[in-house]
């Protein structure tokens, strides 16, 4: 038994140094830091664009003291990784990358070292970039200021910590081909697909994913729950009651609100607040004309109609016996998110229609109630207190009738996610188990 163990574990051994051997790639000499001068301005503006669409700041910065210097950790299925530093740093940065280096990464997932990269960098939608728009983003990031910090070393749990093996995800999951422009479709539409399937990898965090890691590619823009808020679904399963259109996503886009679906809190804040806001309107109308697109035609009667509608039914809509849900809410809620039907505000969001409560996950209204929204957030200077004084019992209560004001079924299991969502935030689970007070 012994030895045929030994056996074993020798041709495993064999199999993975030959696998190594033929999985390696060349690497890249260094180069010394490009000097300023052999970038031009115009490479710099569009690069500082596309990496606030691709919102890169937010992944490679966690202290904005240090921005790009890399060490966000992002806990996988396979164990937790950290961004890098890409700041033009010679030693802990990129200083030493040339061009050709920071191309290879962008569009083969592959370091200048010759490792592969782990698809938690977007590379398979970077490498839709163009060379224009490649040649901006390496000279912006090479002319940020260069920050000495090392983040800490990957903590994947074998075999996932080899990364010759990301070779094989590749092959299963990695199409080279860049994408092309659609003559069918309208030039606003072809730039809006660009932009999310490019620097902005929307579907990265909108799509659910395979046991692999791989975007699920028949279920794009279906929805996922990622870094524990949930990205809600854009394509025709989208749960918002009166679906995006292109005028309600540019303005979500441009100014974090809508009227009908709600506000950008979390991680699309950032997105909206951080990354897109140095993006030109033209951009930023085009990403809505595209994603829009993405529900197809679901509607046939005016948004404002449909809405107005929904609102007054769930303003007639009560518990019959006046649960302890509706009292919350008509105590702690209605001051502010009561809503004309016939003109509803995005600075005091219509809970009806909003995506938070439509969803078929409770994540993000559970998050809301417990952190509440600050004014950095959804509409900057306006804020929502939180709630998180409230007993695990209240918040299923309130939570459970705004789903019922919306003519929805209720949540399954929502307070043993929200016991989750407490301990992941660092609350104090033991004092909030009490019941309904």
């Amino acid at each position: 038994m012994g030895r045929s163990l030994a056996t074993a574990l020798i041709v495993i051994a064999i199999i993975l140094a030959v696998m190594f051997m033929l999985t390696r790639n060349p690497s890249i000499a260094p180069v010394d830091p490009p000097a300023a001068a052999s970038f031009s301005a115009d490479q710099v503006a569009r690069g500082e664009v596309l990496a606030g669409i691709g919102n890169c700041a937010a992944c490679h910065t966690t202290s904005t003291s240090n921005p790009y210097a890399g060490g966000r950790d992002f806990s996988t299925g396979f164990g937790t990784l950290y961004s890098t530093n890409i700041t033009p740093h010679p030693q802990d940065g990129i200083g030493t990358w040339s061009r050709d280096a920071f191309v290879r990464a962008m569009r083969e997932g592959i370091a200048r070292d010759g490792s592969y990269l782990y698809p938690a960098f977007p590379y398979p939608h970077f490498k839709n970039l163009s060379d224009e728009d490649l040649n901006g983003l390496y000279a912006y990031l090479m002319l940020l200021e260069p920050v000495a910090y090392t983040p800490p070393d990957n903590a994947m749990r074998f075999p996932f910590n080899l990364r010759f093996l990301q070779w094989g995800w590749q092959l299963l999951f990695f199409y080279k081909t860049p994408l092309k422009a659609d003559p069918q479709q309208s030039e606003a539409w072809n730039r809006g697909a660009y932009l999310a399937e490019g620097a902005g990898h929307c579907s990265a965090c909108h799509s659910p994913r395979n046991a692999f890691g791989a975007e699920k590619k028949d279920r794009a823009y279906a929805g996922a729950l990622i870094d524990n808020w949930y990205a809600p679904a854009l394509n025709a399963a989208q749960p918002v009651p009166v679906h995006w259109d292109s005028e309600s996503l540019y303005r979500y886009l441009r100014k974090g609100q809508s009227a009908y679906q709600g506000v950008a809190v979390g991680s699309m804040s950032e997105v909206v607040h951080q990354g897109l806001h140095k993006a030109p309107d033209a951009d930023i109308r085009a990403l809505a004309t595209y994603l829009s697109s993405l529900a197809g035609h679901v509607e046939s009667e005016n948004s404002a109609t449909r809405a107005a509608q929904l609102i007054q039914s769930a303003q007639q809509r009560t518990d019959s016996d006046r649960s302890h849900g509706e009292h919350l809410y008509i105590t702690a809620c209605a001051g502010c998110h009561f809503n004309a039907a016939d003109n509803p505000l995005a600075l005091r969001a219509e809970l009806s229609l909003n995506s938070a409560i439509t969803a078929e996950d409770p994540t993000n209204l559970l998050r809301i109630l417990l952190q509440g929204v600050p004014a950095s957030e959804g509409s900057p200077g306006i804020v929502m207190p939180d709630f998180a004084v409230l007993s695990d019992g209240d918040i299923a209560s309130l939570a459970q009738f705004l789903r019922i004001r919306a003519d929805l079924p209720p949540w399954q299991k929502l307070e043993q996610r929200l016991r989750e969502l407490r301990r992941q935030l660092g609350h104090n689970t033991a004092a909030q188990q009490g019941g309904n007070q």
